[in-house]
């Protein structure tokens, strides 16, 4: 591990975003949804101008429905959608995915639905395979809130960096006279949740 991954320093030419199950069947069952999916719009607009590279999975789409429209993840520039049924995002097409933007990415930024299914089993994957993990925390959440801090506690101890939407979009960007910045801070201007109760 470098000292840039024990630190958690990230920057939008190290990263590649993770968006793992998005979907609409999950809109009245996850804690805090709303919250959620705007954290999640934020990363993946972010991810965008600063062109770093988003993989998203949907879990068995077929019963689950596809990745929310408001995200917009179909045909999104340097945005791939993959299929899944087993509950880690790392599938072989995945991994495969993944391995094309390594060693120059070698940074996750993680985010999605569930905390303690699919975004704990792919965080734990990817630590597995030397892969600097940054948990998004408040873009993640569980049908219930102890299933969440448990998972966030679960991949903390484990090794993965767990962060904020806000702090993660200022890593990202790493100075003001990013040639993006002004249009990045349009995401960031309001506050995600004042009073976040996640």
């Amino acid at each position: 591990m470098t000292t840039l991954a024990r630190a958690g320093i990230v920057r939008a030419s190290s990263a590649v975003m993770f968006l793992c199950d998005m979907q609409d069947k999950f809109r009245t069952a996850i804690t805090h949804f709303p919250l959620v999916l705007e954290g999640c719009r934020r990363l993946v607009e972010a991810g965008t101008l600063l062109n770093v590279p988003i993989i998203a999975t949907e879990q068995y789409p077929k019963a689950l429905g596809r990745t929310v429209a408001e995200l917009a993840v179909v045909g999104r520039a340097g945005t791939t959608v993959f299929e899944k049924t087993q509950f880690s995002m790392l599938t072989p097409e995945v991994r495969a995915a993944l391995e094309s933007h390594r060693p120059q990415r070698n940074a996750v930024v993680l985010f999605g639905i569930e905390s303690h299914v699919c975004v704990q089993q792919t965080a734990l994957d990817l630590l597995a395979m030397g892969v600097d993990v940054h948990v998004v925390a408040d873009a993640a959440s569980s049908r219930t809130k102890l299933d969440r801090m448990l998972a966030l506690e679960r991949m903390r101890a484990s090794g993965a960096h767990i962060t904020s939407t806000e702090s993660m979009i200022f890593q990202l960007l790493g100075d003001a006279k990013h040639p993006q910045f002004r249009q990045v801070q349009k995401l960031i201007i309001e506050p995600m949740a004042p009073s976040l109760d996640l």
